[in-house]
Parts: structure tokens; C-alpha cells; sequence
């Protein structure tokens, strides 16, 4: 079911919206209208229309023709809106008019001036009451005030994670005294600019990047390199850095042609991504996997920071032997050595069986220091900077 939600203005005595032509971005025009939320139903021919106005809000002007069998509950409705103190009940008589005249289903909804986080958290929770799980949503902000337009954005995205509502439109019709009609603006974009940006927080948090595959996607990206970068992210969570790396080496350049491609909203976004990225352009497994180690002890997944703190030591012993890192026996021998010459990967060996398995450690210095959130983050980064810059 679509939905298309329209916002509602104040109201001033005698005044009305002006006529206008509505022009959309297809070229398509409407001539000689008033009300854009009557103009998009037209357009959209949604299946519900809500309409959502304060106790002043313009209705009288929005009900003023046709409604000559309830020109006494017009007239107090008008006079209600002079006085701030429109109610629901007065708004019912009209409802049904109103949905018989488009042929869908109409609903009027009072909601606050939101001047201050009350208010405006009120508008989320009556949207979230109107709305159903997984409905499509087309929102108007022409005529609603001037702050309406940051509320329905923040009430979009809300509904878009709690809901799974879908906001196909996010519709405005742009006066241009210039021009003398009004362009339509679509402002969905800023929701598509949202989505990189907890992206973004997403990856900080957990260091999982597959959640930028269906970003891409929607940018430009094939689906096949998408489909390799979400591989790459698996591989890097297992701990798997040299296939993670062989992934990313495949996908990278794709990314760099999107970018200079000029895509406006990867343009934006590209460089946090591609940094955060960087760790794969490393000149050596063990770099990388320290590289990896830092990041996650930076978003405090103790687990894998320990891990990949210990292959990438692990790794660099091999090369130094000469040997190949991709060897099993190799890589034994060099960790063998390490345990027997460095107290401070004997260490990190406590610390990765006490996490892993959930038990303390043997060993009380080790214990007394798990204990603490900050002294463990302490303690692994100086044991990272320490064993990292000693190579020999």
C-alpha cells in the first residue's frame, strides 16, 4: 500500500494559497493549483492520503469549495483556526467528503507546533501509529513550516529501521518567482546520504564493510564486484587477511573508476571509505594484519585485535626466516620462537585463551588486568606498539 503523507501550513485570516503551475522534473506539468498534496495524489494516485496540521493550520482553505452541505461546521472550523483551537472532531465531517472526491482514503491528523523535543518526538510517535510495517511512503514538506521539512527527514529515517517503512519520495514544490511556477523537488537523496553516513558508523563499530555492497550497488557498482567485497568482509572476520586482501585488490580499482566517474554521492563518501580501507594496500601479510590488529582494538573487539596481534607477528618472524607465510609448518616454527623469546607474546597468548575460552587466566598479572576495560585497552596498546617496532 502507498501512502502519501502532506504537511499543512498555518493559517492567516482571508488568506489562501496562492495558484501556481507545478512542474516535475519529467517535464510533466500541473496548471493553476493551489495545494501540492493534491497535486502529488494526481501524480502518485496513492492509496491513502494522510494529512497532518496543527490547530492553526490553513484547513478551512484546504475544504473551501464543494462543501456546501456543511457550511455550518465549516464556518466553525474556520473560526476555530483564527483562534489556534481546531480540533479532530472538527475535522471528521470532511474526511469522508474529502475521500470521496479523490477516491482513496483520507485521514486528518492534528500534531503539535513541535517547537521544542516534545513536540517534535510526537510527530514521530503519530506516524509511527498511522503507518504499517513494510508500507510505501511518498511525503510532501511544501507547505508545512519551516523546521517541518528537518522533522520529516529524521521521521523517515526512523520509520525506515523501526518499520521497515520504504520512503519512495521526498517531495517540495520550489516557488520561483523567475521562473513563475513551481519546480518539484525531490529531496529523497538526503535519506540516500543518511544510509553512507550510518554506514559509515556501522563499519567503526563492528568493521564489517559488507554493509556498503548494496550502497554501491545503488551508486553504480556491479553487483558482482559488490558481491566480491561483501566476500571480503566475510574473509577478513575469519581472519583471513590474505584472502580479504586478494578480494580487495579486485574490487579497489572498481571503486577509484566509480570515483572518477564523478558520481556525485560516492564523490562524497569515497575517501572515508577508501581509508578505511587502506590496511589491504600494505606491503606484507604482517603489516596488514597489524594494521587490522590496531583497528580492532580501536573499536574494542579484544578478540580479534589479540588474534590478528599475533598472526601478524606471526607472519612477520616467517618472512624475516625467509620462509612462506602461507606455510603451516613455517608459521609454527616461527610462532614456537616467539613464545620461547618474547614474554610479551607469551602474554598475548593468555590473554587470546582467556577470551576465547572464557576462563581466567593462569596467570595473575593477566587476570588482575582483564578486570579493568581500561587497563586492558591500556596494556594491549602498549604491548601492540612495543612488539610491532621490534622486528628483531
Amino acid at each position: 500500500m502507498t501512502t502519501l503523507i502532506s504537511f499543512l501550513g498555518g493559517g492567516k485570516q482571508g488568506d489562501s494559497y496562492r495558484k501556481t503551475d507545478y512542474k516535475f522534473s519529467d517535464g510533466t506539468i500541473y496548471k493553476d493549483e493551489t495545494y501540492f498534496g493534491l497535486v502529488l495524489a494526481k501524480e502518485v494516485k496513492p492509496d491513502r492520503l494522510i494529512l497532518l496540521g496543527t490547530s492553526g493550520s490553513m484547513w478551512d482553505v484546504f475544504f473551501e469549495s464543494g462543501f456546501e452541505d456543511y457550511s455550518e461546521e465549516w464556518s466553525e472550523l474556520s473560526e476555530a483556526i483564527t483562534n489556534d483551537a481546531v480540533t479532530i472532531a472538527q475535522l471528521q465531517p470532511f474526511e469522508q467528503f474529502l475521500a470521496d472526491k479523490l477516491g482513496l482514503s483520507v485521514t486528518c491528523q492534528l500534531i503539535d507546533y513541535a517547537k521544542d523535543a516534545i513536540g517534535q518526538v510526537s510527530i514521530l510517535k503519530k506516524l509511527d501509529e498511522l503507518l504499517s510495517e513494510n508500507e510505501q511512503v511518498v511525503m510532501d514538506v511544501t507547505h508545512g513550516f519551516r523546521h517541518l521539512p528537518l522533522i520529516a527527514l529524521v521521521a523517515a529515517r526512523y520509520l525506515q529501521v523501526t518499520k521497515n517503512v520504504h520512503i519512495q519520495h521526498i517531495y517540495y514544490g520550489f516557488h520561483s518567482n523567475e521562473l513563475k511556477l513551481s519546480e518539484v523537488l525531490e529531496l529523497r537523496g538526503l535519506l540516500d546520504m543518511l544510509d553512507w553516513v550510518s554506514a559509515l558508523e556501522t563499519f567503526d563499530k563492528d568493521g564489517d564493510y559488507a554493509v556498503f555492497a548494496p550502497l554501491l550497488i545503488n551508486v553504480g557498482l556491479d553487483k558482482s564486484s559488490a558481491d566480491e567485497l561483501e566476500r571480503a568482509s566475510y574473509l577478513e572476520r575469519l581472519l583471513n587477511a590474505s584472502g580479504a586482501s586478494a578480494k580487495l585488490k579486485q574490487v579497489m580499482p572498481k571503486l577509484d573508476a566509480l570515483h572518477r566517474a564523478d558520481s556525485p554521492l560516492f564523490s562524497l563518501f569515497y575517501e572515508p571509505l577508501a581509508k578505511r580501507l587502506s590496511w589491504y594496500k600494505k606491503s606484507s601479510l604482517g603489516l596488514q594484519e597489524q594494521d587490522l590488529a590496531e583497528k580492532h582494538l580501536k573499536r574494542k573487539d579484544y578478540v580479534r585485535a589479540i588474534v590478528y596481534a599475533m598472526e601478524g607477528l606471526i607472519s612477520r618472524e616467517t618472512a624475516l626466516n625467509g620462509d612462506d607465510v602461507q606455510s603451516f609448518n613455517h608459521r609454527k616454527a616461527a610462532y614456537d620462537h616467539l613464545i620461547d623469546s618474547k614474554d610479551k607474546f607469551k602474554d598475548f597468548k593468555e590473554f587470546r585463551n582467556a577470551m576465547v575460552h572464557g576462563t581466567a587466566s593462569g596467570k595473575d598479572k593477566i587476570r588482575q588486568i582483564m578486570k579493568d576495560p581500561t587497563r586492558l585497552h591500556a596494556s594491549l596498546t602498549d604491548r601492540f606498539k612495543q612488539l610491532f617496532n621490534d622486528p628483531s
